[in-house]
């Protein structure tokens, strides 16, 4: 699939919002009522996102390493870089006040790399390593069950659909982030890397703070500000850039690859592929007029073909974008 982005993000949202909504999964899902869905959760919010609504924009480069080429014939890990990187932290869900020191609320970075020529790639991450459904129908079922308020009801939704709990499972055995520049974040979507001798591989993405994981005590959490992740993130970028290191998990058969809600085993080994360097904040209006689409992928990177949860991203945040700039 190629990266190259020739017209406007715009334009790219009313062409995908002209296509059939079909996928390589072929999910029966409409995209426009995963929207509608987010929406009755958290509600409608003018000129805002409907999810990962929260959140602030930064910029820096990327600088991929040797081995990162033998992987993938991709630009961005073939090349020498740096490649200037646009980037977005943000708190999962539509609550655009979602407070920083919520536990069990994911914590995302979302990349565009500029490769040149008018072209990009995109990199969608979360601060844990699995996806809270695992297909747009169960994510819908979810979604609708959650706007009930109803508990009986969304009790009987996770005991239904136990791999929906894996993700607040895994957020709510670890302490609250003390940074976004603090933590760790996964790729729930399996990929596949080919290089330039037409050998592949599949992996997940995984970017590990170069500084360590650093969490914040139940007294600490308790004691910061409703909203501290970006003051904290703009007084540590004055002393110095934050560094992440960029993995690819390497994914073995019988690994599984069209399931966002599975945990590969813990024992699998994993490539440094390269640094992200996030060196300033940048203008909210940066990212707001763009959309970071995991599908947008060059040569040399695939996407897992029977993922529905995977195709249906990009139809559904072209609505957002859509609507959000109506």
């Amino acid at each position: 699939m190629t990266s190259a982005r020739k017209a406007t993000c715009a334009a790219i949202a009313g062409l995908l919002l002209a296509l059939p909504h079909s996928t390589p999964a072929n999910a029966d899902t409409d995209p426009e009522a995963l929207f509608n869905a987010l929406n009755a959760v958290f509600g409608e919010k003018q000129g805002k996102r409907a999810a990962h609504t929260h959140g602030f924009c930064v910029k820096g480069a990327f600088t991929p390493t040797d081995e990162a080429g033998k992987l993938s014939k991709a630009p961005h890990l073939a090349g020498k870089g740096p490649w200037p990187v646009v980037g977005r932290f943000s708190m999962g869900g539509g609550n655009p006040a979602a407070p920083n020191t919520q536990k069990d609320n994911t914590r995302g970075i979302a990349l565009h790399f500029d490769l040149g020529g008018g072209n990009q790639t995109d990199m969608v991450l979360i601060s844990a390593p699995v996806f809270a459904a695992k297909s747009p129908e169960k994510f819908l079922e979810l979604l609708q069950t959650v706007a009930t308020k109803d508990k009986a009801k969304i009790e009987a939704f996770f005991k239904a659909n136990p791999e929906s709990t894996r993700q607040k499972a895994w957020l709510t055995a670890r302490p609250v982030p003390a940074s976004y520049a603090t933590t760790s974040y996964f790729g729930v979507h399996t990929f596949t890397l080919t290089n330039a001798e037409g050998q592949s591989q599949i992996i997940k993405w995984k970017l590990v703070p170069k500084g360590g994981e650093v969490g914040l005590t139940e007294d600490e959490a308790k004691a910061k500000a409703p909203d501290f992740y970006k003051p904290e993130l703009t007084e540590r970028l004055a002393k110095g850039s934050a560094e992440f290191e960029l993995t690819a998990i390497l994914g073995q058969p019988g690994d599984a690859e069209d399931d966002p809600t599975a945990l590969w085993p813990e024992d699998r080994k994993s490539v440094t592929m390269g640094t992200l360097t996030i060196s300033a904040l940048e203008d909210d209006a940066t990212c707001d007029a763009n959309i970071f689409d995991p599908t947008n992928v060059p040569d040399g990177i695939a996407g897992p073909k029977g993922d529905a949860v995977f195709w249906i991203r990009s139809p559904v945040y072209a609505i957002s974008f859509s609507r959000r700039n109506q």
